[in-house]
């Protein structure tokens, strides 16, 4: 028997002892065994497949604490209560903006001792120099990151106290590192490893199909038509559900005229003091209402298994985010659905929304002020005039280019990376609009988003059901293979994401997604690399 199976078999016998797990879901059980075989992992599966369980399961298994990173404070109090329910008998803790000082140092003394084996902490809290310097004491044996595509400046949902968790990592004596994600695509996937200085790395990706998930939409001309539709299909709909809205105003307004209509619905958005937007997950995770109406500030961390269907009143940001929140249905396998309702217009929602180009005169305020002053981002901040959020996107512009452009003028290679950052949120929306309006499937169409594929067909979807949407494509001996890196002669360098049988999609590092009708093959305008 080889070591890799022995360490597989130890997992599932201390899943089914300590947590009471009888199987394993793909990729837990593998993902588990390469961290105890000494490596890094980079674990990527969709929501509700149990990403949390690996950390936990190999927190168990190696000796000394782990120290968990995760955004939310919801989120880590719903795992600490998770882990001390369980019959794993280890504590769990955490160091927050939400515990006393005393509290503070309880739990660290408790991790000090051995007492306590988790201690969760969010990334502001790293990257708090005495923080850090209490977390190094302990010399934890593993790091768990959670969000993970929060790291890359790449990817849809990019954090800037995540930036730096590779630096902070190093700090914290390079003890062993599970990132987990629910969404990557594959050049986020290399900033992720990058960033986080994953050397010896493994990478397992579980797939993106949900196959309990039927996924349709419905076009709409006009903005009456399209919020009448999605009143009805919400008011109409069996079983707890949540409504995306692109805006707070809307999500306000579609919540007042689902409680009209009699739906226990309440609403959710960033706007909203915390006690209330706690009031309203609870209140949802425990059933008392069965509607949430919400923008993307909803969903991160919540582990509702019976949500049946999710509803988007409007075109999301990009696919990235759509798949995250589409993958709230369905969590406990029974079947579940999945509607987005689409008007072409409000696509201009995402292009207002994308990342601007910082002005030159600021960029040069910020590269003067960290010659001065350092890179801590509060103190060039203060130096440069700017708020935090302003100084630190610049701040971690300039040191991408440090990275990948050491030779480059700091300036003109900040303006440079900032347009390439807009020209990849706008690509962003363009793929929402072809995923609005394909004829294939659009589970197909989704999971190559991703630089996966299916081998057939979901069956399920809007499209599979009427009829339009063909078999996959068989891209052996193809030219270009998924994942593939290809040179364009006008776009450059870039990665395949999906290849159909007339055209192929490519994620460009300077220009972002670009659909290209495989003609350019003879037309020599596009070549793959080796």
């Amino acid at each position: 028997m080889s070591t890799r199976t022995g360490l597989v078999r130890t997992v599932r016998d201390t899943a089914k002892q300590a947590f009471g797990h009888a199987s394993l879901l793909p990729g837990q059980a593998e993902a588990t065994a390469a961290l105890l075989d000494g490596h890094d992992v980079l674990l990527i599966a969709p929501t509700g497949s149990g990403k949390s369980l690996v950390y936990q399961l190999a927190g168990l298994l190696i000796d000394g604490p782990t120290v968990v990173v995760s955004p939310l404070l919801a989120l880590q109090q719903d795992q600490i209560e998770s882990i001390e329910a369980s019959g794993a008998g280890v504590r769990a803790g955490r160091i927050s903006s939400a515990e006393s000082e005393a509290a503070r140092r309880e739990v660290l003394a408790a991790a000090a001792d051995g007492s306590l084996e988790f201690l969760f902490l969010a990334p502001e809290q790293l990257a708090n120099p005495d923080v850090r310097h209490q977390v190094a004491e302990l010399r934890p044996s593993l790091v768990a990151v959670d969000e993970a595509h929060c790291v890359s400046a790449w990817g849809h949902d990019f954090r800037p106290d995540y930036f730096r968790l590779g630096d902070l990592l190093e700090e914290l004596g390079r003890p062993r590192v599970v990132a987990m994600t629910a969404t990557a695509a594959p050049p986020v996937r290399e900033e992720v490893l990058a960033r986080l200085c994953l050397a010896d790395s493994e990478t397992i990706v579980t797939g993106f199909e949900r196959a309990n998930l039927a996924l349709s939409v419905v076009r709409h001309a006009d903005a009456a038509g399209q919020r009448a539709a999605v009143l009805d299909a919400a008011a109409d709909a069996e079983g707890s559900g949540i409504v995306y809205c692109r805006t707070r105003p809307a999500a306000e307004e579609y919540a007042a005229a689902l409680l009209e209509r009699g739906r226990r619905a309440t609403v959710y958005h960033a706007g909203l003091g915390h006690r209330r937007r706690s009031a309203t997950q609870e209140a949802f995770m425990t059933g008392k209402e069965d509607v949430v109406v919400a923008t993307s500030a909803f969903g991160m961390g919540i582990d509702k298994p019976d949500v049946r269907w999710v509803l988007h009143a409007q075109a999301p940001e990009s696919l990235d985010t759509y798949y995250q929140e589409v993958g709230r249905a369905g969590r406990d396998g029974e079947p579940a659905t999945g509607t987005l309702h689409y008007r072409p217009e409000d696509l201009g929602l995402g292009r207002f929304f994308s990342a601007g180009v910082p002005k030159r005169a600021d960029v040069e305020a910020v590269v003067t002020a960290a010659a001065d002053v350092g890179d801590e981002p509060r103190a060039v901040a203060e130096a440069a005039g700017f708020g935090p959020r302003k100084a630190g996107r610049i701040l971690n512009l300039l040191e991408l280019v440090r990275q990948s452009r050491p030779d480059a003028e700091p300036v003109d290679g900040v303006l440079e990376l900032a347009e390439a950052h807009r020209n990849l949120e706008r690509s962003r929306v363009e793929m929402v609009r072809a995923y609005a309006e394909t004829a294939r499937c659009r589970a197909e169409f989704l999971v190559g988003y991703f630089g996966e594929r299916l081998e057939r067909r979901c069956g399920a979807c809007d499209t599979c059901r009427a009829g339009t949407a063909a078999d996959p494509v068989d891209s052996a001996g193809a030219p270009y293979v998924v994942q593939g890196r290809v040179r364009h002669q006008e776009f450059g360098p870039g990665v395949v994401t999906d290849v159909e049988e007339d055209r192929l999609t490519v994620l460009f590092d300077q220009v972002g997604y670009r659909t290209l009708s495989l003609e350019l093959v003879e037309d020599g305008l596009l070549h793959a690399l080796d």
